[in-house]
Order: C-alpha cells, then sequence, then structure tokens
C-alpha cells in the first residue's frame, strides 16, 4: 500500500504540461542567417507577430527529416499564410545550406550554431528530429512538441 501511494504521489507530482511562452534563456539565444548574421530568436518572432509561426527543427543528414519534407511541403501549401521557420541542426554551416537548396526547403532559415548546445535546445529539450512547433497569432506555443508534420495536433491547431 506504502508502495502505491509513493507512486501516486510521484505521478501527480509531475509536471506534464508543455510551456505556452518561451523562457528568456531560450528568446536571447542567437541563430545565424543564411547570409551569415545573427539573431535573436525573439527578433525572429517578434518580425512574425500576428501570424501562425510553424517551426521545423531539421538537419541535412536526419533521414527522417528528409522522409518528412513531403508532408512539410502539404502543410505549406495547405496552410500558405503561416511562417515556416527552419532551425538546423546541422554540423556545418554549408552542409546546411547545400541541404536547403538540394531539398528544395522554402521558408526562414537559421542555423544552431551551437547544436543541441544552447539556451533554446535546452529549453525545447530536442530529444528527436524532426521536430515541429507552433506559435500561433498571439504568440502562445500551442503545439510544442510533435514529430510528424502531418501530426493532428499540429492541423487542427492551424485551424484556429
Amino acid at each position: 500500500m506504502k508502495y502505491l501511494l509513493v507512486v501516486l504521489i510521484v505521478f501527480l507530482s509531475c509536471n506534464t504540461t508543455e510551456p505556452t511562452t518561451f523562457n528568456e534563456a531560450a528568446l536571447n539565444d542567437t541563430f545565424t542567417t543564411l547570409e551569415g548574421g545573427s539573431i535573436e530568436f525573439k527578433d525572429i518572432l517578434k518580425a512574425h507577430e500576428g501570424k501562425n509561426i510553424i517551426i521545423d527543427i531539421w538537419a541535412s543528414w536526419c533521414g527522417d527529416c528528409i522522409k518528412g519534407m513531403p508532408k512539410v511541403k502539404a502543410l505549406q501549401k495547405a496552410y500558405p499564410d503561416g511562417v515556416y521557420v527552419f532551425l538546423s541542426l546541422d554540423r556545418a554551416q554549408d552542409a546546411w545550406k547545400r541541404g536547403i537548396k538540394k531539398y528544395k526547403v522554402k521558408g526562414e532559415h537559421y542555423y544552431m550554431q551551437d547544436g543541441k548546445d544552447c539556451a533554446f535546445a535546452d529549453f525545447v529539450n530536442i530529444s528527436w528530429i524532426p521536430r515541429y512547433m507552433l506559435i500561433n497569432k498571439v504568440g502562445e506555443i500551442v503545439v510544442f512538441n510533435v514529430i510528424e508534420a502531418d501530426d493532428d495536433k499540429l492541423v487542427e491547431a492551424l485551424k484556429k
């Protein structure tokens, strides 16, 4: 009986809610632009206030990311008013840029120069890529962690 009580307390005390806003460290994290400049994540979000922002964390070496690109392109076709932000975990900038061209990835592109070793990655807790997130028109994270671009949770949130 004591064991059951301990398990129940541990289970109920776990915070399983997903965040609806980014923390300051993630917002202040810096990404590299295609032109070689730097931009803070908060400025990427600010540039698209009032729009749905679909974030795709990917890499050109990632087989699942590449296999999922047709689903991303279908999502872009179905929801063209969204802003598609691609954050790359490629190991080098030249590979990242080649991957964008090779796979004809349309959207805004940023390179995570520190890969999974940065404040943004810590906040997001990247355990698998591709990884999709949705920031709604009022700036809330409404989809925090899905790994398929056609996930019902993502599609339903885009319909709102």
